[in-house]
């Protein structure tokens, strides 16, 4: 009874909120309906005036009036010029900041920036200097709300022309890599972990559902965008971090910079994936990480050094402790990846697999611990098998693994399809499968690699 009673209340509150928006102006209620037809169909041109009637009288009366009015806009700009291009293009600027006026809890801060942002950037309406100040206020208050990453590769592409031009500090556009980088990487984790749902449902033998399928579409195309995008800004860094610059900069900065948790773990992990530990700062800086902040990344750069030195027991002893000491699977995850790299550099291909076996088991979405597997696989082709058919059947096995690392993290995958389509094109042909008069049979590995592969019937 009282769920009939509220649900008849709410009823007919809402048609007295509907009674009053038309005694308040009918006008504006015929000429929503009207223009909104109009925009389901895209006839922008016969949208335009009676959205333009509700804007100026009622801008408040409907979302509507903001997201068919962006589409009506952008229309109208593209289909004008001169001064009346102009207009439209200053109406859309406004129709983005009036839409949080009116309607605050649809339209956040951060994405009327980024509609703003994107649109600037893509039509040359702003400077980089523009473009970064509109930015950075919201960027450094409310970062985790940035949703959208080409507004970060707009932000940071803009900060490296500004330092390139000598107006910014290297340090500051090191600062903001690293926070753009960490936020894609909370993005694409997001997809990926709705990513490898869908597909262990699928492994497990259960099929899904045609909303299950269409999510999953969605997710893997925001992922491969974010992985093009990270690309992008991977090269928009370009030399800039390379150790010519790196090290004289925390030499530079050191003294003052000691006592900075954060800048001293990030100026070790950067010396660290350029390559550069054989540098003596880079000893320094992972000394003082370790005084500051014996945590699991500091026993990992510890076992870095370790083996750089030979002791590989001692190594082994620190990448095994930095794994217990982190709890998060994530970052478990990142370390294990990170060992299995170590040994793989070192010639230790099954201790390599091992660990990035423990990455994927840690965190199913690690495709670069899939794509790191492949390539021992690769690697390896001479040393298993008898025969040079034999020996060029690890390439599936190798394919295979690459094609799997762009499944469960497609942002990785156009490297992964360009490698498994090497390793696709180094195995056995149509032609070595006919004349060998193996297909549809299985070739067991007794290398360190193991297991089999079926060979492809013709």
């Amino acid at each position: 009874m009282n769920k009939k009673f509220y649900l008849t209340m709410i009823a007919i509150f809402a048609v007295m909120g509907l009674s009053m928006a038309q005694a308040q102006n009918p006008e504006c209620m015929t000429n929503l309906s009207i223009y909104a037809e109009h925009a389901k169909v895209k006839n922008y041109d016969a949208a335009y005036e009676p959205w333009k009637m509700v804007m100026d009288n009622c801008p408040d009366l409907n979302k509507a009036n903001f997201t068919y009015g962006e589409r009506i806009l952008k229309f109208k700009i593209k289909n004008s010029s001169g001064a009346d291009k102009d207009g439209f293009e200053q109406d859309l600027m406004a129709l983005y900041d009036n839409s949080s006026k009116y309607f605050p809890t649809k339209f956040s801060k951060v994405d009327i920036l980024t509609d703003k942002v994107i649109y600037k950037s893509d039509n040359d309406l702003a400077s980089d200097e523009q473009l970064y100040d509109m930015i950075h206020p919201l960027f450094k208050s409310d970062l985790k709300s940035f949703k959208n990453p080409k507004v970060l590769y707009i932000y940071f592409s803009s900060l490296v022309n500004l330092h390139n031009s000598g107006k910014k500090e290297l340090q500051e556009v090191f600062d903001v890599y690293d926070e753009v980088n960490g936020q894609n990487e909370v993005i694409n984790k997001t997809y990926t972990d709705k990513i490898n749902k869908y597909l262990q449902k699928e492994e497990s033998g259960t099929p899904l559902t045609s909303k299950e399928k269409r999510n999953l579409g969605i997710y893997t195309r925001n992922s491969e965008l974010l992985g093009k995008v990270s690309g992008s800004i991977d090269a928009k860094l370009g030399a800039l971090a390379d150790c010519e610059n790196l090290i004289p900069l925390y030499e530079k900065s050191f003294d003052a910079k000691k006592n900075d948790l954060t800048w001293v773990k990030r100026a070790v992990g950067r010396m660290y994936s350029k390559e550069c530990t054989d540098d003596p700062m880079f000893q320094k800086l992972f000394e003082q990480q370790l005084a500051m902040d014996p945590s699991a990344d500091a026993y990992f750069y510890s076992g870095v050094l370790k083996s750089k030195s030979g002791d590989s027991k001692g190594a082994i002893a620190d990448f095994n402790k930095a794994v217990e000491l982190e709890e998060d699977s994530n970052r478990k995850s990142d370390i294990l990846y990170k060992v299995a790299g170590m040994m793989r550099k070192r010639g230790s291909k099954s201790q390599a697999r091992s660990y990035a076996q423990k990455a994927i088991n840690a965190n199913a979405s690690n495709g670069k611990a899939y794509l790191l597997i492949a390539n021992l696989y690769a690697s390896s082709a001479n040393a298993c098998g008898s025969t040079p058919f034999e020996k060029r059947a690890i390439y599936w096995k190798a394919a295979d693994m690459a094609r799997k690392a762009g499944r469960v993290d497609p942002s990785l995958s156009g490297r992964a399809n360009k490698s498994a389509a090497s390793y696709s094109a180094k195995a056995p042909s149509k032609t070595d499968i006919f004349n060998s008069g193996k297909a549809g049979q299985t070739i067991s590995f007794n290398c360190w690699v193991g297991g089999s592969v079926k060979v492809p019937n013709l």
